[in-house]
């Protein structure tokens, strides 16, 4: 008998503590060799003023023992306080997200029957990098930031998830189309790993598009792999449309810590009534159970649960008459589970898990160098309250000396000045865009300096600069529309 796993449970707010019960009960009947230390996190944390939900106590044991399984929670409205999910994800590196979204039918209602499909969804940047400002009174940012390194991570470990578990294909969904340089370099590196993996199908789409392919004919995909925000919408999209998003389990990955869970919230109204459905984490159990090499265990538990379904015991909210034969509450739903284990479905397609560490094939990154830097240009953002981009225009003309010239002005990302359209709608922040006025494009840090000391001297409120450099001539930055 091997030695037991240690993992951190949290059994979280509202229905996480039965879900957690009645998942753990499942876990030790299927003989699964984990010894479980218990904390705290959420609602209570919060309370006690721990803005992020977590205490150091708690961070400890998952540092200690690099599992965790965590029950939904629910974060307190207002008062600053920050998601633990996105916390969790940052200090542990947490870079993958993985969502199976499978139909059960007929035992629970869907469109697409057969459905099977598993969007990896990078879990670390994007958007959700978190970094925001209020430039002006009339203008906010978010920056998104997608990174070389953090696209060769999750491009990397949806090929070789799609390979350990025998997927055919994987689709890659970006919008570069607009954001060329961002998603453009999440497409750039999909294109660069894919051939490395030559008996895996893989397909580029432009999100909108593919969304809507997924959403009508979910049975074209296997495993999809996209940026963050766009993985963490279609992947609830994707949830639901198979069937019900309470049904989805999630696994959270990094090079050294694992988190898994369900997908859906903490449901307080639901809580203490005996009702709730523990699938969604009972399957991000099972998930964990192959992560921490114990393959054996993940295929008893999860076949023991597809009979439950199989059988027509089913909780409140997938119940309906005529497929079901038994309306369960959690723990009867969690004892049927338990007496089935050893059991395959006859009907629905028996799971088999490879026995391999479910960390083996985690992405190795090796960051390509960036090549030959030059600095051609600054980007120079002035809060100004004209209406009219001439004003701005004549204003920051008059900076325009020692090398440099005024190539163009934009406001939300529209040219307005050299020969504005007539109808352009702008706001209160000017992007001046200046660049070399000699043969040579190339300028110093010196002439960028001088350039924003006379535009202050000039009146300028500047609330912002960006520096414009090729890298091995290409221009590394966005063109004025």
């Amino acid at each position: 008998m091997s030695a037991k796993t240690p993992i951190t449970v949290a059994k979280g707010d509202g229905i996480g503590p039965e879900i957690m019960d009645a998942t753990l009960q499942i876990l030790k009947e299927a003989g699964a060799r984990i010894e479980t230390e218990e904390i705290e996190i959420g609602e209570k944390v919060y309370r006690r003023g721990h803005s992020a939900g977590i205490e150091q106590g708690a961070l400890d044991s998952l540092m200690r023992t690099k599992v965790f399984l965590k029950a939904p929670i629910s974060t307190p409205q207002g008062g600053g306080f920050r998601s633990l999910n996105v916390t969790m994800r940052k200090l542990l590196g947490l870079y993958a997200n993985v969502r199976p979204c499978v139909a059960y039918d007929p035992y629970v209602r869907t469109k697409h029957p057969g459905m099977d499909v598993v969007i990896v969804r990078e879990n670390a940047e994007d958007l959700y990098a978190g970094i925001e400002y209020q430039q002006t009174p009339d203008q906010v940012q978010c920056l998104k930031i997608i990174t070389r390194g953090g696209c060769q991570r999750i491009v990397r470990y949806a090929f070789e998830y799609a390979r350990r578990n025998g997927r055919r294909k994987v689709a890659c969904f970006t919008k570069d189309n607009i954001m060329k340089l961002t998603d453009g370099l999440f497409h750039k590196v999909f294109d660069e790993i894919g051939p490395e993996y030559p008996e895996i199908e893989r397909e580029h789409m432009i999100v909108d598009i593919g969304a809507a392919r997924m959403a009508d004919t979910p049975g074209a995909f296997d495993v999809i792999v996209m940026p963050n925000l766009y993985g963490d919408i279609l992947s609830d999209v994707a949830a639901q449309i198979a069937g019900s998003v309470g049904l989805a389990g999630s696994a959270n990955i990094g090079e050294k810590y694992a988190m898994f869970e369900a997908i859906h919230g903490s449901a307080p109204r639901r809580a203490g009534q005996n009702v709730a459905n523990p699938s969604g984490l009972l399957l991000g159990a099972v998930m964990m159970l192959v992560h921490i090499d114990q393959a054996d265990v993940a295929e008893r538990v999860h076949n023991a649960w597809l009979c439950t379904m199989e059988d027509g015991i089913h909780t409140y909210d997938i119940f309906k008459e005529g497929s079901s034969r038994e309306q369960a509450g959690t723990s009867e739903f969690a004892q049927a589970v338990a007496d089935r284990l050893g059991k395959r479905p006859q009907l629905l397609k028996p799971v088999h898990y490879n026995a391999e560490p479910g960390r083996k094939g985690l992405a190795h990154v090796e960051v390509k160098p960036s090549g030959q830097r030059q600095l051609v240009g600054v980007d120079i953002f002035v809060h100004h309250a004209a209406c009219d981009p001439k004003i701005v225009g004549h204003l920051m003309e008059g900076v325009a000396a020692d090398g440099l010239k005024l190539v163009m002005i934009s406001s939300r990302g529209v040219k307005v000045f050299p020969d504005p359209l007539p109808d352009v709608i702008a706001c209160d922040s000017w992007r001046c865009r200046f660049q070399s006025s000699t043969d040579n494009p190339v300028i110093t840090l010196k002439q960028v300096v001088a350039a924003m000391s006379r535009a202050v001297d000039a009146g300028a409120d500047i609330h912002k600069t960006e520096f414009l450099y090729n890298y091995d001539g290409k221009a590394g930055y966005s063109l004025g529309q």
